[in-house]
C-alpha cells in the first residue's frame, strides 16, 4: 500500500481523539483559552453533562475576525511568540483545541476586542456553515453542541450525563483552584452549581472548592529550595478521605496528575495514614520553565522534571516537617456553642462502694450463651453498651481489682479461642485456650464480625436499622449526592436510609442498629467516596461490598475501649462461629496463638 497524505478533516478527527476524549476534556481546553486571554471572570454553562451543549464566556482580550479564522486552523496559536517551547508560560500552546473540537461537534465562536466590532463564526463538524457580525461585550463566547453526534464510534463510549457532568465539574474546580484571582461561575441545566469570586487568597479558594472545614483542619505549606517553590495547604492526618480524588496538584499553575508527585505525597504521609485513607491536599509547585517539560502529553496533564529527585525530596521532606511541627494537632473540636447545647441526664445519688461493686459483679457474671453469639444480635448489643454505665467511679474502688469468681469459670477446653482472662492496653484481649495463649485485636476482630453481618444483609437478610430521632442532613457536592441517591435502595438493605435533600445534600433517616451511635456525617461521606472511587471498574454490587467494609469500620469496637469480661467472652464466642473471622477487612490477622510449648520454652521448662 502506497503512502498517502491524510485529508485535513481526518487529521482533525485523529487530533480530537487525543485532545477531546470526553466533554470534560473539551471544556478544559476552552476554559484554559479563556484564562490565557487575561480574563477576570469566566462563566460556564453545561447541558446534559456537556454532551448536548458546552458554553464558555469570558471577558478577556477577545479576537478580531481574522484572528478567529486563524484560530480554527490547526497549529495556529498566539501563545508561542518564539520557537522556544521550553519557555511557555500559558496554559495551552499546541493550537489544536478549537479545530479538533470543531471537527467532531457544532462549534459557534463569537468574539470582540476592545473598541472593535463583534464577529461570529460557526463550524459544523469541520465545515464552516455561517459567519457574520455578533453582538456581545468585550471578550469571547464559545458554544459546543452535539459533541460526537456524527462520530457514533466515539459517542457510544461516553458515559451517562451525570457522570460526564461530574467530570466537567472536577475539571473546572481544578482550574479555578489554580487561579484564585479569576472569578468562576458554572451552571448545569439552567441551575447554578458553582460561584466563586475573584481576588481570593489561595486557602480561601481551596476551601471554597473542597470543604468549608478544611481551613480549620489544614496546615499551610511555604517552602523554598533555590528557584523552586512549594506552597499550598495539606490536611492533618486525622482529616482524610476514602479516595484520592481530593488531591489537587499544580505545576506552574497547571493542573497535573503526575505519578512522581502522587508518590511523593504518599511518602510524606507514610505511617500517618492507613493505606486506604488519603489526605486532602492542594499543592502548588513553581519551578523555572527550563526545569520542567510540559509537552509530554496532548492534554498537558503530565509533566517531566529535569531533576525529579529534587522535587520528590522537597515534597516528602517539606511536608513531613510541616506535619511534625503540628504533630499534636488533630481535627478541630466543635464550636463551644455546639458543645454547650449538650445536656446531661440527672445523675442519681451514688450508692456506697459495696453496692457499686455488687452491681459491677452482677453485670460481669452473665456472659451471653454461644447460641446468642452465633446470631450476633445479643452480642452486638452487649458490645455496644458502655462499660461506664455500670463501672464503679475512680474514687470508689482501686483500679485493676479482679472480679470475684462467685460462679464457675467456663472451661477453656470447650472453646477454640479460650476464655477471656484480661485486656492489655485497652486494645488486646488475652484468653486462655486448652492448647495455648490467645491474643485478640478487639477492633480488627469486631470489624470483621460487623462486616459479615452486613454481608448477610446484602444477600437478602435485611440488616435491622435504627431510626434517628432527628434526621441528620449531610452536605456533599452534587455528584456525590447523585451517586448516593442512585444507590439508596441497596443502601437501605444495609440499614442506611437516606433521601435527597436538595441539590447538594442528603438526609439520613436511619443507620444500621448494630453500629450504635455513629458519626453520620463521616459515614455518609465515606460511603460516597467508595461509590466514586470504584465507579468506573466495578458494578454496584461489588462497590457495595466496599461500602459494607467502610460501614463495618465505623461500627466496630475501637482500640482504646475498656471491655468487661462478659463483653470479651461474647466477642470470642461470636468469632468462633463467624466465617473469615481470622482476618480483618484489611487482611491483617485478628488473633494469634502462643502454644503452651512455646510458653514453657520462654521460661526454660523445655
Amino acid at each position: 500500500m502506497s503512502i498517502r497524505r491524510l485529508p485535513e478533516k481526518l487529521v482533525n478527527r485523529i487530533a480530537a481523539g487525543e485532545v477531546v476524549e470526553r466533554p470534560a476534556a473539551a471544556l478544559k481546553e476552552l476554559v484554559e483559552n479563556a484564562i490565557d486571554a487575561g480574563s477576570t471572570r469566566i462563566s460556564v454553562r453545561i447541558a446534559e453533562g456537556g454532551i448536548s451543549r458546552l458554553e464558555v464566556e469570558d471577558d478577556g482580550c477577545g479576537m478580531t475576525a481574522a484572528d478567529m479564522a486563524l484560530a480554527l486552523e490547526r497549529h495556529a496559536t498566539s501563545k508561542l511568540p518564539t520557537d522556544a517551547i521550553e519557555d511557555v508560560t500559558t496554559m495551552g500552546f499546541r493550537g489544536e483545541a478549537l479545530p479538533s473540537i470543531a471537527s467532531v461537534a457544532r462549534l459557534t465562536l463569537e468574539s470582540r476586542v476592545a473598541g472593535g466590532d463583534g464577529w461570529k463564526r460557526v463550524v459544523d463538524n469541520g465545515a464552516v456553515v455561517a459567519e457574520g457580525p455578533a453582538a456581545l461585550a468585550k471578550g469571547t463566547r464559545v458554544m459546543v453542541e452535539d459533541l460526537f453526534a456524527r462520530v457514533p464510534a466515539r459517542r457510544k463510549f461516553l458515559r451517562s450525563g451525570r457522570s460526564e457532568y461530574a467530570a466537567c465539574l472536577d475539571s473546572i474546580r481544578r482550574l479555578a483552584m489554580a487561579r484564585p484571582d479569576i472569578g468562576f461561575t458554572v451552571e448545569h441545566d439552567g441551575r447554578r452549581v458553582l460561584d466563586v469570586q475573584g481576588g481570593q487568597d489561595q486557602l480561601s479558594r481551596v476551601a471554597a472548592l473542597t470543604q468549608r472545614d478544611l481551613a480549620a483542619n489544614s496546615i499551610g505549606v511555604d517552602i523554598d529550595r533555590g528557584e523552586v517553590h512549594l506552597g499550598g495547604v495539606i490536611s492533618l492526618p486525622t482529616y482524610n478521605r476514602g479516595i484520592a480524588d481530593h488531591q489537587y496538584l499544580f505545576v506552574n499553575g497547571r493542573p497535573v496528575k503526575d505519578r512522581l508527585l502522587v508518590g511523593a505525597l504518599r511518602g510524606a504521609y507514610a505511617d500517618l495514614l492507613a493505606r486506604d485513607r488519603h489526605p486532602v491536599v492542594a499543592l502548588f509547585l513553581d519551578v523555572p520553565t527550563s526545569e520542567v517539560d510540559v509537552n509530554v502529553h496532548p492534554a498537558k496533564t503530565e509533566v517531566r522534571f529535569r531533576d525529579p529527585q529534587l522535587v520528590r525530596g522537597m515534597i516528602v521532606g517539606g511536608l513531613r516537617r510541616a506535619l511534625d511541627e503540628h504533630g499534636f494537632r488533630s481535627v478541630q473540636r466543635p464550636a463551644e456553642a455546639a458543645l454547650a447545647a449538650w445536656q446531661q441526664e440527672p445523675v442519681a445519688p451514688q450508692p456506697s462502694a459495696p453496692t457499686l461493686f455488687a452491681t459491677h459483679v452482677a453485670h460481669s457474671q452473665n456472659p451471653p450463651s454461644p447460641a446468642f453469639g452465633a446470631e450476633g444480635g445479643a452480642t452486638t448489643a452487649l458490645l455496644r453498651d458502655r462499660i461506664v454505665d455500670f463501672a464503679p467511679p475512680r474514687d470508689a474502688l482501686p483500679m485493676g481489682r479482679a472480679e470475684p469468681a462467685t460462679v464457675p469459670v467456663p472451661e477453656a477446653e470447650a472453646h477454640p479461642l479460650g476464655i477471656a482472662r484480661g485486656q492489655i492496653a485497652k486494645t488486646y484481649i488475652v484468653a486462655e485456650a486448652e492448647d495455648g495463649l490467645v491474643i485478640v485485636d478487639q477492633h480488627a476482630a469486631h470489624e470483621r464480625l460487623v462486616l459479615e453481618q452486613l454481608r448477610r444483609g446484602m444477600s437478602g437478610q435485611a440488616v435491622p436499622s435504627q431510626g434517628l430521632l432527628l434526621p441528620e442532613v449531610v452536605e456533599l457536592d452534587e455528584p456525590a449526592c447523585d451517586r448516593l441517591e442512585a444507590a439508596a435502595p441497596q443502601l437501605a438493605a444495609l440499614g442506611v436510609a437516606i433521601e435527597r435533600f436538595g441539590p447538594a445534600a442528603v438526609m439520613v433517616r436511619a443507620t444500621p442498629a448494630m453500629l450504635g451511635a455513629i458519626d453520620c456525617q463521616r459515614l455518609v461521606t465515606d460511603i460516597a467516596d467508595d461509590l466514586a472511587g470504584y465507579d468506573a471498574a466495578l458494578g454496584l454490587s461489588e462497590r457495595l461490598e466496599l461500602v459494607a467494609a467502610t460501614m463495618a469500620c465505623h461500627g466496630s469496637v475501637r482500640a482504646g475501649r475498656t471491655l468487661s469480661v462478659a463483653e470479651m467472652n461474647a466477642l470470642l464466642r461470636t468469632m468462633e462461629v463467624t466465617p473469615h473471622s481470622g482476618q480483618c477487612n484489611h487482611g491483617r490477622p485478628t488473633w494469634v496463638k502462643l502454644a503452651m510449648d512455646d510458653v514453657e520454652k520462654l521460661f526454660g521448662r523445655k
